[in-house]
Formats: structure tokens, sequence, C-alpha cells
């Protein structure tokens, strides 16, 4: 799985669904299959404000990009006054030095946003540097919130790859075809698949009834060492081999070459 070093634009590819289905665990397997290709560089953007990313892949993520949001506000609130070409070298070497790296992976919290009120010239600021950050990789997956729309304000304004998940629930298959929905009409992107995750079996999986507009890549068994993982913090990126990991690879294989 790995993208021409001569092409410039990365794969940006971001996880949403509903809120619980997985998309953390589903994101870090993802971060762990495409590092094992150790040519490319991978970005992993936690764009979830419970920052659970960092957990399942084993980095800190202390410092986050809303915290240096909510410090320039704080300044700007102050009413000091910087000129628009050292803010941004500023505000670049903040991101740069919230970025943690391990190997071939890099890790970005964004972070919960403890400010509100429209910053809109601070937000697209930042969303411009990490752009450029992201430029450098090979690969960007970002373990978003339930909508596109979040990604796309507060990360990217575009991405390539769009991977939705869901368990067998009513609710998070509606979440999925909402979000489809919406998507196929606001947001411009290359690739759109469906995960189905912690289902009980083809049975199972026949027996939902699945957003005909949004085509299913594979689906993911209940596995107790991605469930015990979970439970204990454990970092995925070193978890023994498992079905959930197996299920995953199959799925995204096509999808992201």
């Amino acid at each position: 799985m790995k993208q021409d070093n001569k092409q410039r634009k990365p794969l940006l590819l971001a996880v949403c669904g509903k809120g619980g289905v997985g998309k953390t665990s589903i994101s870090a397997i993802v971060v762990r299959i495409l590092a094992e290709n150790s040519d490319s560089r991978i970005l992993a953007i936690d764009a979830d404000p419970s920052v659970g990313l960092a957990t399942a892949l084993g980095f800190r993520g202390n410092r986050t990009v809303n915290d240096i949001r909510n410090d320039l506000i704080g300044r700007i609130e102050k009413g000091e006054n910087e000129n628009r070409q050292a803010l941004l070298a500023a505000l670049d070497y903040e991101v740069l030095a919230a970025l943690e790296e391990r190997k071939n992976v890099a890790f970005l919290a964004i972070g919960r946003p403890e400010r509100e009120g429209c910053y809109c010239k601070v937000n697209a600021m930042l969303r411009d540097i990490i752009e450029s950050v992201a430029r450098n990789f090979d690969y960007v997956v970002i373990d978003g919130e339930a909508g596109i729309e979040q990604v796309n304000r507060r990360v990217l304004a575009t991405v390539t790859h769009l991977l939705l998940v869901s368990d067998a629930s009513a609710k998070g298959l509606k979440v999925i075809e909402t979000i489809g929905t919406v998507a196929g009409v606001a947001v411009h992107y290359e690739k759109a698949g469906l995960i189905l995750n912690r289902i009980r079996g083809e049975g199972e999986k026949n027996r939902l009834s699945l957003p005909p507009a949004i085509p299913l890549l594979g689906w993911v068994p209940e596995d107790d060492g991605i469930r015990n993982a979970d439970i204990a913090g454990q970092n995925l990126m070193e978890i023994p081999p498992c079905p959930a990991i197996v299920s995953v690879r199959a799925a995204i294989t096509v999808f992201v070459n």
C-alpha cells in the first residue's frame, strides 16, 4: 500500500460514523496496516474531541491544535497585535511542535474547542497549516466526529477517501445514510465506502438494511482481542494479529489503492 513518492498529493482518509460504533479502533487499525510499509509516511489526526486515537496508537496527545487556537484567541482578546506573517510563522511552529512521531507514523490531536464564538480567520489559518503539514505525508488518516462537515471545517477542506463505520444498529446505519447524503452534495471526494463493525457473522450482516448508495467494503467481527485492548487502554499498533485486523486489511486494501 505505497503511493508513488513523486505524487505530491497525499491520500486523505476521513473515518466517520455514529459515536460508539468503533471509529477510533478502525482508524487505529487502518494506521497500523498502512504503517507496515516502512517507506510510507502516515499522519494520524484525532479530530474527535474525546482524543481516543492517541491511546489507541500509543501517543500522549498532550498538546492539541485547539490548545494552540485557544492560546491565540486569548492573546487577541487581550489586545495583543501581531502581523499576519509573524502569526503564521508562530502557529506553524506550534503545530509542528505538537506533532508526535514514532517511526513512520506522526500524530496530531485537534482537541476540544474551549472558547466559543466565531474566529474564522484563526480557524482558517490553522486549517491551512494542517493542510501544509499533511502534504509531507503519503497517507493522512482522520478519526472524525460523526459527520464529515466537522472534518472539513476544523481539519482539512477536502478529503479524498470517506470511510464510514457502523455497527449493526439501525441508528448507526441511519447516521451513515445521512452522512452519505450530505457528503454527496457538499463534499468533494474520490471514494466512499462502508465498514460494518462488531458483526456476529455473515448471517447478521445479510439481515441488515444497508444504504444502497454507499459501497460495502467489508465487515469486521466482534473481536475479544480488540475489546480487551480497549478495556486495558492498550496500543492497537502492538497487539498480536487478530480477526479484526485481518478483516480491516481485506476491506481497505482495494479502497486505498
